[in-house]
């Protein structure tokens, strides 16, 4: 049940972004917030395979949540639980997506993007090399990290030479990323990208059995705010 989310189709998985994002204008008051937030919460320990990642986004949807709950408090006149409400109207918005999102593959999306939702197939492919370049980085600055290490360079506890250090990691890793944006340049000249005007996509973008599961449980996890907020109306 747990690994179901690494299969699933990646318009399924910003599907739940999209849907926390209509759920969440419905959110007036803590206790809708509240039943959407532990709605997600309960969806999240019976299908996600981990819960390290899930709370780094749930930590960074928090911070930016205090931040308007603070600015509400000080600076609106519904006091503390106006901003409160907008903070949890905030983590159902930001958290749910940014969680599936981690789990989505971009040579998958490209294919689904072009064959399924028919988006031009140039946007579609560039879009796609961009991604794979992204999700690379931590891959690259792992290795540099370790041959750094290796080579006797690594952090120490002295704040200069690690600022130095940090800066020296952020210098090779823009170098690394110029150099592999030339190599897929270069690739994809060679393969036609510009002139070509039909493409072929190597992997056919099915939905499948678990894809409507998917779709229908992000719609119906996007609609429990709805429902609270008539049932509460």
């Amino acid at each position: 049940m747990r690994t179901q989310i690494l299969r699933a189709n990646p318009l399924v998985l910003l599907s739940v972004g999209a849907f926390s994002l209509v759920g969440s204008f419905f959110i007036t008051d803590l206790t809708i917030g509240g039943i959407a937030l532990a709605a997600y919460v309960l969806a999240g320990l019976v299908l996600l395979p981990g819960w390290r990642y899930p709370l780094i986004c749930l930590a960074f949807s928090l911070f930016a949540a205090l931040t308007v709950v603070y600015s509400a408090w000080r600076l609106s006149s519904g006091g503390l639980e106006a901003g409160l409400v907008q903070g949890l109207r905030l983590v159902v918005l930001a958290w749910p997506g940014s969680v599936a999102v981690g789990y989505l593959d971009p040579a998958r999306l490209s294919d689904y993007l072009a064959q399924t939702l028919r988006l031009p197939a140039r946007l579609v492919a560039a879009f796609g090399a961009a991604l794979q370049r992204v999700t690379s980085f931590g891959h690259a600055w792992t290795q540099l990290e370790r041959t750094r290490r290796a080579r006797g360079l690594g952090p120490s506890r002295n704040p200069i030479v690690t600022a130095r250090y940090v800066g020296g990691m952020t210098f090779a890793l823009l170098v690394h990323a110029m150099r592999g944006a030339t190599r897929s340049a270069v690739a994809m000249d060679a393969r036609g990208f510009v002139t070509a005007d039909t493409r072929t996509w190597a992997e056919p973008a099915t939905w499948t059995r678990l894809d409507l599961t998917g779709l229908a449980l992000a719609a119906a996890l996007g609609a429990v705010p709805v429902v609270a907020f008539l049932l509460g109306g």
